[in-house]
């Protein structure tokens, strides 16, 4: 039997503010990437997700980012090695942290937003990323977009490496995901989600939006967490793998 994960981004209220389902999508996806507080979270928030996804059996991730509240990690930022590496280090290890007192352990590291956007197409920022992550503790899991600059720093770097794809995001010629200013770079509705994964799991790659194939691994299929239909969505992937005869599994037990 195949095996897959699902993963989401959890962990990004902050304070009085709310966001997202993470009781309920806890119950459907096998990893949690959390925000650290550098895009959004703070500890509190941080420590309660840990403490919900480790009852719930989902393994840990650190989900780092620019420091730009603000932003929601969502700008471009240029950060020189040394201040990029040293911000990493400081969200995982909090997160680190924040695992242990709760009995846990962080099994991996998924970059957010402009961060992981830049590391997948430029070199430099992706080995910085990897080795920051390498410096931290080689065990940990690098969950980087296929066909990434990313993935290639991590396996260069000598870390495990699970290729992610996007269940809610199309994907250009080049294999990297539309920018979220172009029409069509974000899928709408379960359905729409559910044949875009099956549609790439049946190619054995990436499909981009003009019909390319473009053949790669793939060993999580991440949910994002912060739109009205990611439960909804998210649950309906989960079955239609399931229904495909796929074993969900965390990425500890995958890589």
């Amino acid at each position: 039997m195949n095996a897959i994960n699902l993963n989401a981004d959890l962990g990004e209220s902050f304070g009085a503010w709310t966001m997202g389902a993470d009781g309920d999508l806890l119950q459907v996806i096998n990893s949690a990437n959390i925000a650290c507080g550098f895009h959004a979270g703070d500890p509190v928030v941080m420590r309660e997700t840990v403490r919900l996804a480790i009852a719930d059996g989902v393994s840990l991730g650190a989900h780092p980012a620019f420091p730009d509240l603000q932003g929601f990690g969502r700008r471009v930022m240029h950060l020189s090695p040394r201040e990029l590496e040293a911000n990493i280090l400081y969200q995982v290890g909090a997160l680190q942290a924040m695992a242990a007192a709760e009995g846990g352990r962080v099994t991996h590291v998924k970059p957010h937003g402009a961060l992981s956007n830049m590391a997948c197409v430029d070199d430099a920022l992706a080995t910085t990323v990897a080795r920051a992550v390498q410096a931290l503790d080689r065990d940990l899991i690098l969950l980087a977009p296929a066909l990434s600059a990313l993935e290639r720093a991590g396996e260069s770097a000598g870390l495990r490496v699970a290729r992610e794809v996007f269940a809610d995001r199309s994907y250009q010629a080049d294999g990297q995901l539309t920018p979220r200013s172009q029409p069509g770079a974000v899928l709408h509705g379960a359905q729409a989600c559910v044949d875009h994964v099956i549609r790439m799991l049946d190619a054995g790659g990436i499909v981009t939006t003009d019909g390319q194939r473009l053949a790669t691994p793939m060993h999580s299929i991440c949910v994002h967490g912060d739109g009205p239909d990611a439960v909804a969505a998210a649950r309906a992937i989960r079955h239609a793998l399931e229904a495909a005869g796929y074993r969900l599994s965390s990425l500890p037990g995958l890589v």
